[in-house]
């Protein structure tokens, strides 16, 4: 690891402009990605800006038909909040499967978001629920939020202060963990929404990405069945040591009706 500066700064504004006035300066969340990336030397940050001060980014709230999640907010805190269990326990399940207890109690949730690593879990869920992710300059519909593989709408000196996520009626999800990594080969997560039916998967080539025809399917029958006969291209991913392209692709199905048998059981009786 080569040597950098650090600034740990108590408010968004003094975060904000260092990031703006430092070149090449890079934020510092959970540092679960970031730091073994800098460690291994394949990025460099002449310095880093550690956001552990922000306290107005941290928390969990309702937020009137929505749950608001501050981007500090870590993994673990998440799984175990009363009010994420209450009101989304899809996202709750989905946090508490993240990584190990190591990377749940240190990742956050804004880090995530942020990276955009193909195989990370939190996009598919703020993708399908719909979410907001609100910034230090403004409000990103998560639509317009993930531009491509490691990409997103963030200019270099914003920063992620919370996600907005509206309550589904039904939300659940599903993923193949890789046994070394436990970074999902594929996950889907799908959401019964005021909006409509939202299916997301990540583990594309080009990271997380919304599924119209399942959408569609289950619109008009939300079961697992409904999703049974539907096929994913194989050339929206890329083959590696773990899986080919061709399974990943067959994945998406397996997975989507896993989903949604979660997603109705943590409904629970209509």
């Amino acid at each position: 690891m080569k040597a950098f500066d650090y600034h740990r700064p108590a408010a968004v504004g003094e975060a904000a402009a260092l990031l703006a006035t430092l070149a090449d300066s890079r934020p510092l969340a959970g540092g679960m990605t970031l730091l073994p990336t800098l460690k291994l030397r394949l990025a460099e940050a002449p310095a880093l800006i550690d956001l552990s001060r922000l306290s107005e980014a941290r928390g969990i709230k309702q937020d009137g038909d929505a749950l608001a999640v501050g981007a500090m907010t870590c993994h673990a805190d998440v799984a175990a909040s009363p009010l994420a269990k209450a009101l989304i326990p899809g996202l709750a399940q989905l946090a508490g499967s993240i990584g190990d207890p190591a990377v749940r109690n240190r990742g956050t949730i804004g880090g995530s978001l942020a990276n955009n690593d193909p195989s990370a879990d939190y996009p598919a869920a703020v993708l399908a629920l719909g979410a907001v992710i609100v910034t230090s300059r403004r409000e990103i519909p998560a639509d317009d939020y993930f531009v491509g593989l490691f990409e997103t709408a963030l200019e270099p000196d914003e920063i992620i202060l919370a996600v907005r996520l509206p309550v589904p009626r039904a939300a659940g999800y599903a993923k193949l963990r890789n046994p070394a990594s436990r970074f999902p080969t594929v996950g889907v997560f799908v959401a019964d929404t005021s909006a409509g039916v939202r299916v997301a998967a990540n583990g594309f080539a080009l990271g997380v990405a919304r599924l119209p025809e399942f959408e569609s399917a289950l619109a008009n029958h939300f079961a697992p069945d409904a999703v049974a006969g539907i096929h994913v291209d194989a050339e929206a991913f890329s083959s590696d040591i773990h899986a080919e392209a061709a399974y990943k692709a067959h994945l998406v199905g397996v997975m989507a009706r896993r989903a949604v048998s979660t997603a109705l059981e943590l409904r629970g009786p209509p």
